[in-house]
């Protein structure tokens, strides 16, 4: 059965405009970065790789710096962070960009949080990717299971949920921070209460929680907590995942083909794309939309020559069906068979 969404009051709807933040840029533009609580620049425009194919990503990764992404999400479960480090190496070489004009966000993957081996899979990334630091590492979601190798993460179908406490893995996350191995450290996937009860307890809080933003999944109360404690947002599968989410996920229609979508659209002369990027943008959330296509590309970073009103930015929002495209990421298969499987599709974490 659905969960009804409560209607937004007409008293708050100026935070559908963007909730301020001590760390958001003052004015949106080619470049503008979010201020983290550690002091780093995060740029707000950012590439994302996930299913980014072998043999493709390399091209791509190089196309999309050559476009002017200086922002590249990586993750060591997406299996393809040593092309991606071909692709930076080449990069440099060419100097097109130094190590100094990206920012790099790693991310450490479920069955990688006993302490003992989150530093040794950070280093497994740097090393992948032939960098000596991460600007970003983040938890990659609010679930430890059964360590399996670095070489081999752990996707079940049989993963046993783990032994090794969050905050325990922060407390490693933190360690590299003080060893000044990485420069900022955060979460994603963690919803309202969990990542509240977690900047209670750390030390060094969280800069950022990556999770699903978009039309269809608008999360006012989580984007508008985490800017009020200054954790900047990154919206992953930004235009609600399209066709491959359909397919993977027999998720709802994207939102680039809602009506009202294509209407604004339509009016200010740009794609249905350009314009849910730029109503996230104009939210104080950090985008990072993902294509292998060079003109796709340079489509997804034309955003920074129109602005949505205020009218049209409550129109979007108001599309919110409080709806994941990717059951909000969560990894329900992971626990398909073995002692954890509590439910014929798995476990599902957030339940």
């Amino acid at each position: 059965s659905s969960i009804s969404r409560p209607q937004t009051p007409e008293s708050n709807s100026d935070a559908m405009a963007g909730y301020a933040a001590a760390g958001a840029p003052a004015t949106l533009a080619a470049g503008s970065a979010y201020k983290l609580s550690s002091g780093y620049e995060m740029p707000m425009l950012g590439y994302g790789t996930f299913r980014s194919e072998p043999g493709v990503v390399k091209g791509a990764v190089l196309e999309a710096i050559k476009a002017g992404y200086r922002h590249l999400d990586l993750a060591h479960v997406y299996g393809n962070e040593k092309e991606v480090g071909q692709a930076l190496k080449e990069a440099f070489e060419s100097k097109i960009v130094t190590r100094g004009d990206l920012f790099l966000v790693g991310k450490l993957w479920n069955s990688d949080h006993e302490v003992d081996i989150v530093p040794q899979a950070y280093q497994t990334s740097c090393d992948d990717l032939g960098v000596e630091y991460l600007d970003l590492y983040l938890i990659h979601f609010p679930v430890a299971v059964n360590h399996t190798g670095l070489d081999k993460p752990n996707f079940g179908p049989g993963a046993k949920l783990g032994t090794t406490p969050l905050i325990d893995t922060w407390r490693a996350m933190e360690k590299l921070v003080d060893e000044k191995k990485v420069r900022s450290i955060g979460v994603s996937n963690f919803p309202l209460m969990l990542l509240h009860d977690f900047w209670l307890q750390a030390r060094v809080k969280p800069a950022v929680n990556q999770i699903e933003v978009h039309p269809f999944y608008v999360r006012n109360s989580l984007v508008n907590y985490c800017l009020s404690r200054n954790i900047a947002v990154t919206a992953h599968t930004p235009l609600g995942g399209g066709q491959a989410n359909t397919t993977q996920f027999s998720a709802a229609a994207a939102p680039m083909d809602a009506p009202e979508i294509k209407s604004i659209a339509e009016a200010k002369g740009k794609s249905p794309a350009q314009v849910i990027l730029r109503w996230l943008l104009q939210r104080n959330i950090q985008v990072i939309p993902k294509s292998t296509s060079p003109g796709r590309m340079a489509v997804n970073a034309d955003l920074f020559d129109f602005q949505l009103s205020q009218e049209e930015m409550e129109k979007i929002s108001a599309l919110d069906r409080y709806q994941s495209a990717k059951t909000n990421p969560n990894p329900m298969s992971h626990f398909l068979t073995g002692p954890d499987s509590f439910e014929a599709g798995g476990t599902d974490i957030f339940d």
